[in-house]
């Protein structure tokens, strides 16, 4: 099975719009560096399983019939966008989870289209899907928003955690009690800031530690965290990496 990052991005994305910062520079003179929204894709036997829909191409991304369903972490534009043009095709239906949102985004719960709303999941909720279960975590964000622990029948595990700052303590002690393979985990901000909604490098840093994964990534990461990490490119440690758009692991 693979993960994929279909976008690593925050909301405003890199480059951003008119921004001469050396991120957003090196960005538009090499395309590696560009961020998406935040978002991935997993594929598996059954075919693709979409995490948040903020690329508004996902026509052209995903064939009809492969894309098997799609799990928001909530209902953000830039997390949920992309669903306003995927509902108004025809003659398929694309299965929506997601966290318990009376409001969701735009009008797409009154005007659907082929995208088929289910019941939002309860916090540690367990579903399977093709060739692996999810659990919904809750996560703590302005908006209803949920993380997602991806398991595979042969016991690896991969948690994908944005949007969020910090962790709720029942979640914490939830995952640092289990075999984590892979964490995907939000870090917008470069350290010594007053973060809101998101994590920055410190509190990042700090809740990897606890979960204890073979293997990490930041994502959600805005164009100031990768200005500071071009100027001191040595302090993530050698198990936690910068995701990259493109950027995948496989798991067993």
């Amino acid at each position: 099975m693979k993960f994929e990052f279909l976008g690593t991005g925050s909301s405003s994305q890199v480059p951003v719009y008119n921004c001469s910062c050396m991120a957003c520079q090196r960005a538009v003179n090499d395309s590696r560096y560009i961020r998406r929204p935040a978002s991935a894709v997993i594929s598996d036997t059954q075919g693709k399983w979409l995490i948040d829909s903020g690329r508004m191409d996902l026509t052209s991304l995903f064939a009809p019939q492969a894309l098997k369903g799609i799990f928001q972490t909530h209902y953000h534009a830039d997390h949920a966008q992309g669903l306003l043009q995927l509902r108004w095709g025809v003659n398929v239906k694309i299965p929506v989870y997601g966290p318990i949102d009376e409001v969701g985004f735009a009008d797409l719960y009154k005007h659907p289209g082929i995208l088929d709303f289910q019941a939002g999941f309860e916090p540690f909720d367990i579903r399977n899907f093709g060739d692996f279960s999810m659990m919904a975590l809750p996560l703590e964000h302005s908006k209803p928003t949920v993380g997602y622990l991806l398991s595979t029948p042969n016991g690896e595990n991969l948690v994908y955690l944005t949007d969020t700052i910090g962790l709720r303590e029942d979640v914490l002690q939830f995952l640092g009690a289990i075999p984590l393979k892979y964490v995907v985990i939000d870090c917008s901000y470069p350290p010594a800031t007053a973060p809101r909604n998101h994590n920055d490098l410190t509190m990042a840093l700090s809740l990897l530690e606890v979960l204890g994964a073979e293997q990490s990534f930041l994502t959600h990461i805005d164009h100031k965290l990768d200005a500071y990490l071009i100027e001191n490119p040595d302090v993530l440690p050698e198990h936690i990496a910068l995701a990259q758009d493109g950027m995948s692991v496989i798991l067993r």
